[in-house]
């Protein structure tokens, strides 16, 4: 039986941490070790988006006896991470690169979309009590110290996902001078954060039944709610007496009580006060804090990518729906977004000799198809760019910065001119892979949405031969489609000049 061991890193806003795990086909993965330092590296990224060099130092010292630790256990694979503090950095790359060259440790810096899916997934390896927690209206709520994530469910469908700048560690530097004249620092808080808590009650909870609230993290199952707890589960009751218990103390108290540093213990009063909030407009029966964190879902990921569990749960399917809901949202026509999809994945499935994209890509062109037509809603005229600038304004979780420009690119190239190379990279900074990915992608866009000209959905089959350099499409149709190839000839040019073959397109015999 084929073992191996990984490390996660999460090189988080107060804390650097490390699981290390054994991994197998046969057994799934287990965790080895744990270790962690405190190290509020936020305080610098979120006052002045830099770091001090000490800062970096320290990061750097702790990295290295990461890289002590991971020798002994024979540990090769790893993936390091960070993300808020991280991003809110003016120069992250510069850090980034003087962190490598020093420990020899590459650091990605994940996306907000990434960072919670990747904690989306350290909550589902938990699969018996995901499934069915998710069952019922349930909120999954990552309260970290820049920001606070939450993500609904509705029957095991990801419903909507929203980032609020209102992290614990943020709220308790905004705050600091203004606590020091206050005996009621909860109610400062509540009265910080209502602002943002009113208007995600007005805009996603219309009809929401939730009845539960997973809280991602570790902070509270390490600090406020140490003890056993049932299937750590806190019941309402339990926790509004918790609650009344903890922000009515001074820093210096909860600190001697929790056994933890004072700047550590600072950030009790602000997450206690955004998750009772959060569990009152939500009126939550429960909170389930499982107390994974990040570095379980970057562990599940390695190990899901690499074959050695199989999940449960369609995480895919979590990204469509969620990007489903998006193209919802700007009021996108269903049945031309069902039709269109289906062509574009017969084009893409029938290509695949010819194109080279894998299934990642065959997703991108999926959601694509889903959010190409959202610029409608604010100008019919400017539909390209308007989709573009929406597309790249929303968050689609799972997914990171440079895939939602690629699709923000291909669906603005779908109807907008395509900008070559020398055009392209006066814009932005593009790699030689991501242009050419997008000019794919916006290639069969523009076919597949030109089948659907009339939004009747007239297309019901496409069968794909390739011959030689000739791809020869032939469309299964009982209705009229003059309009659909006669709109096609520079839909056609172009998907010929990207791919580089001949494509003939004609109707099935019969139909």
């Amino acid at each position: 039986m084929a073992i191996t061991t990984f490390a996660a890193i999460d090189v988080g806003s107060y804390d650097i941490s490390m699981k290390i795990f054994e991994l197998s086909r046969k057994a799934g993965f287990r965790e080895l070790n744990d270790v962690r330092f405190r190290l509020e590296i936020g305080n610098d990224a979120y006052s002045t988006g830099k770091l001090d060099p000490d800062m970096v130092d320290a990061i750097c010292e702790i990295l290295l006896d990461f890289r002590r630790i991971m020798r002994e256990f024979g540990t090769e694979d790893y993936r390091a991470c960070a993300h808020g503090s991280f991003r809110a950095l003016v120069n992250p790359v510069i850090v980034v690169e003087q962190i490598y060259q020093r420990t020899g440790i590459r650091i990605d810096i994940l996306s907000n979309s990434e960072q919670h899916f990747l904690g989306y997934k350290s909550i589902a390896a938990i699969e018996a009590g995901f499934k069915k927690m998710i069952q019922k209206g349930t909120a999954i709520m990552d309260v970290g110290g820049g920001s606070l994530q939450v993500s609904l469910f509705d029957k095991d469908a990801l419903v909507t996902t929203q980032n609020l700048k209102m992290g614990s560690l943020r709220i308790r530097e905004r705050l600091k001078e203004l606590e020091k004249a206050t005996i009621h620092y909860d109610q400062l808080v509540e009265e910080f954060i209502r602002n943002d808590l009113m208007s995600f009650s007005r805009l996603y909870l219309k009809d929401r039944d939730i009845k539960n609230v997973i809280l991602m993290g570790d902070f509270l199952t390490d600090t406020i709610f140490r003890e056993d707890m049932k299937d750590r589960i806190i019941t309402r009751a339990e926790f509004e007496n918790r609650y009344e218990n903890v922000v009515h103390k001074s820093t210096r108290q909860l600190a001697e009580e929790m056994e933890i540093d004072e700047e550590y213990a600072s950030l009790a009063v602000p997450t206690m006060v955004i998750c009772k909030n959060f569990m009152d407009i939500f009126n939550a029966e429960s909170l389930w804090a499982p107390g994974v964190s990040l570095l379980d879902g970057i562990a599940y990921d390695f190990a899901e990518r690499n074959k050695f569990i199989k999940s449960a749960h369609n995480f895919e399917n979590d990204i469509l729906v969620a990007a489903r809901n998006i193209a919802k949202r700007y009021s996108s026509g269903k049945s031309h977004i069902q039709g269109t999809t289906a062509l574009a994945l017969a084009i893409f499935d029938s290509t695949k000799k010819i194109h080279g994209m894998g299934a990642r890509e065959r997703l991108l062109l999926q959601i694509a198809v889903q959010l190409h037509d959202v610029g409608k809603y604010i100008s019919m005229e400017a539909v390209s760019e308007c989709s573009y600038q929406i597309i790249q304004s929303t968050e689609v979780i799972g997914l990171s910065t440079k895939e939602r420009h690629i699709i923000a690119s291909a669906v603005r190239y779908n109807n907008a001119e395509f900008k070559y190379s020398s055009e392209y990279e006066k814009d932005m900074i593009v790699d030689r892979e991501q242009y050419l990915l997008v000019a794919k992608l916006a290639a069969i866009l523009r076919l597949a949405n030109a089948m659907d000209r009339s939004h009747y959905q007239k297309v019901k089959g496409i069968k794909a031969v390739l011959k030689d350099r000739e791809l020869e499409l032939i469309l299964d149709s009982s209705m009229d489609l003059s309009l659909e190839l006669g709109l096609l000839k520079d839909k056609v040019e172009f998907f010929e000049e990207v791919f580089g073959i001949r494509l003939l397109l004609r109707r099935k015999k019969n139909s």
